[in-house]
């Protein structure tokens, strides 16, 4: 359990940060933009139901395995990054993959992150994932 929170932790912090440092840079300075990445977080911002099916625990227990695989496979590789800009870029690029993970398990991205951050915060979501893992 405690490997799947740790995990959980990175990987939401893998999700968050992608999107926010493609947007950065491919802004220019003269551009003032609102975020518009698309991964928003219901349950941190308190605006949606901890009570999940079965199924989507189950979809999130498939895509978490998948996003576990590419966080491992990318840990490494961005933290031996020669620069921050290939840090960045492999970050990008494993974020990529972590989506097309969780959408491969039949989820989208804000029931993802939802679910992961219930799986963080409410005993009761993290004591069904367990049970159906």
């Amino acid at each position: 359990m405690n490997k799947l929170l740790i995990s959980l932790t990175a990987s939401l912090a893998l999700l968050a940060t992608a999107p926010a440092i493609a947007q950065q840079s491919q802004q220019s300075p003269a551009q003032t933009q609102t975020d518009t990445s698309g991964y928003s977080n219901p349950a941190a911002a308190g605006t949606q139901s901890t009570d999940f099916s079965d199924d989507q625990l189950k979809d999130f227990i498939k895509a978490q395995e998948g996003v576990m695989e590419v966080r491992e496979d990318y840990i490494e590789k961005i933290e031996a990054a020669e620069s921050q800009q290939d840090a960045q870029e492999l970050q990008m690029e494993a974020n990529d993959k972590m989506v097309s993970a969780i959408e491969e398990a039949g989820m989208d991205i804000p029931t993802y992150n939802a679910i992961a951050t219930a799986y963080s915060s409410e005993p009761k979501v993290r004591n069904r994932v367990d049970a159906l893992m």
